[in-house]
């Protein structure tokens, strides 16, 4: 895994975005935003889940107009995301932390100078986001709707901004597809400092969008590329937060809790193992420091296995054993193998501080 790539520091509130800052996880709500009680109520959801920052959508003026009323209720900082009309961005920078604006939808120069100032006034970021689906139409005509379309928009709009004197920036370059995806991050990271906010947009239900953001972030953030991050999921919003946390876990990106290793079912397992490691998960999911645990189902695997993990069980036939660091520590019933294991890693992890 490369290094992760330094970026410019900038800040959502009080949330670090960039520079040495843990890469962020955040999500959208989708109720309609002047819905003070629903869309609050959505925000605390994503704050229990463990989400980072929020971004609300602006469509109307009476949405930028509820945005103090939300604000006052809610801990995460707040991101407005701003389509086609400026003035409801000059509306929601009195109260939110970050302004996220399109640029194939608001290409008016005079309209981003207003943006631009709004922002510099409050000392609050913007988000460039690029999308593939809604180039502004010089790029479109040249490159259409492909990756180089994109950087070419994103380096236009930095510039842009830069030459307002405007540099708090972060910068998303999304597509519906892995590979254009990806293309556009890589090419445009070698050219500017900025900040990266990656997503895989529109990727469809849990299934598809888990799979398209593993692939796709997860090879960002193995090239080192990726300061902030969402997971678009046609679903429920704690999902978003759930694979966000998996993907930066999974990388390497995030040294915490416990990367559980078990093998797949086959006709070798002496246990009810997907029964077994679905307890695991629920009983040591409140455990942050960092280890490997392995839960396998037969002798065949599990003796390697354990060789190289914290805390292990090997599952036998009605029994099995526990392993601290390659060693057996007990031989015991079947029905007694989860209680002592979770044990084990409470100590493990009592001792590592």
């Amino acid at each position: 895994m490369k290094e992760r790539i330094p970026t410019k520091k900038i800040y959502v509130g009080d949330v670090a975005v960039g520079g040495d800052a843990p890469i962020s996880v955040q999500s959208m709500t989708y109720s309609d935003t002047h819905n003070v009680e629903a869309t609050v109520e959505q925000i605390n959801r994503l704050h229990f889940a463990g989400a980072d920052m929020v971004r609300v959508a602006v469509p109307k003026m009476e949405d930028a107009l509820a945005l103090k009323a939300i604000k006052e209720q809610i801990s995460l900082p707040l991101i407005a995301d701003i389509h086609y009309h400026y003035k409801l961005a000059l509306e929601a920078a009195k109260w939110v932390d970050c302004i996220r604006f399109n640029p194939g939808n608001i290409n008016d120069k005079h309209k981003i100078k207003e943006i631009v100032k709004a922002c510099q006034e409050r000392s609050l970021p913007i988000r460039i986001g690029v999308n593939a689906g809604s180039l502004e139409k010089e790029f479109d005509d040249k490159y259409g709707a492909t990756a180089e379309g994109m950087v070419a928009s994103a380096e236009y709009n930095i510039k842009f901004l830069e030459d307002l004197g405007f540099t708090d920036i972060k910068v998303s370059l999304k597509a519906s597809d892995v590979e254009r995806t990806v293309d556009a991050y890589r090419m445009l990271r070698p050219k500017n400092h900025y900040p990266f906010h990656l997503g895989v947009t529109e990727a469809g239900t849990i299934f598809h969008a888990t799979v398209k953001s593993s692939i796709g972030l997860g090879a960002l953030l193995l090239d080192g590329i990726g300061d902030t991050m969402r997971i678009s999921i046609t679903g429920e919003l704690e999902e978003e937060i759930k694979v966000g946390k998996a993907i930066l876990k999974d990388s390497g990106r995030v040294k915490e809790g416990l990367n559980i290793i078990s093998c797949p079912t086959c006709g070798r397992i002496e246990a009810d193992l997907v029964k077994a490691v679905a307890e695991v998960e629920e009983r040591t999911k409140h455990i942050k420091t960092p280890m490997d645990v392995s839960v396998m189902g037969c002798v065949v695997n599990a003796i390697g296995e354990a060789k190289h993990a914290d805390v292990a069980i090997a599952y036998g036939k009605e029994a099995g054993l526990v392993m601290l660091k390659g060693e057996v520590i007990a031989r015991l019933p079947e029905d007694e193998l989860v209680d002592r294991f979770v044990a084990e890693v409470e100590a493990f992890s009592a001792k590592q501080g």
